[in-house]
């Protein structure tokens, strides 16, 4: 029978050990625009100019997983962080790891539609998981020269399972 993870709150403070949480709600922030917007400066530390890297801004489309989800996949980019961004206000779920062969370092985390994460350059993560439809997601990342993707795929008795 495989592992299922417990899913936990995304919060600043439980997902600092992987990278940056975005959300506005209670970040600190100015007013600008003559008072008709609110910025909030700071929400990520945006990582992408080793080996000669830019910023690379795209727009990904994530299609739900049949549920349970089965987590067999896991990747990193050692260059560069990663940052993704929901731009339908739908929650997301997030899978990080310390190490992809160590079940006990796996943690999975449920998203509002109003955060996005930055994976930290060289953590582990699952692709996009996205709940009950279709979904949009802002990705800034890392573009140019090297190899910035490493995956891990996890044998049959290694896999792990996520019930939204």
């Amino acid at each position: 029978m495989k592992r299922m993870l417990t899913i936990e709150p995304l919060t600043r403070e439980s997902f600092a050990p992987f990278g940056d949480v975005i959300d506005a709600e209670g970040a600190a922030h100015i007013t600008i625009n003559q008072g008709f917007a609110q910025r909030c400066d700071g929400q990520a530390k945006v990582d992408v100019a080793s080996e000669g890297g830019a910023v690379n801004v795209s727009l990904f489309t994530a299609q739900p997983r049949p549920a349970p989800i089965e987590i067999a996949l896991m990747e990193r980019h050692p260059l560069g962080s990663q940052l993704f961004a929901p731009l339908q206000a739908r929650p997301w779920l997030i899978v990080v790891c310390g190490d992809p062969r160590d079940a006990s370092s796996y943690r999975a985390f449920r998203a509002t539609g109003r955060q996005g994460v930055n994976y930290a350059r060289n953590v582990w993560h699952h692709p996009l998981l996205v709940l009950d439809e279709n979904s949009l997601f802002l990705i800034v990342d890392r573009t140019g020269p090297g190899n910035n993707l490493e995956e891990y795929e996890l044998s049959a008795a290694e896999r792990l399972s996520l019930a939204p």
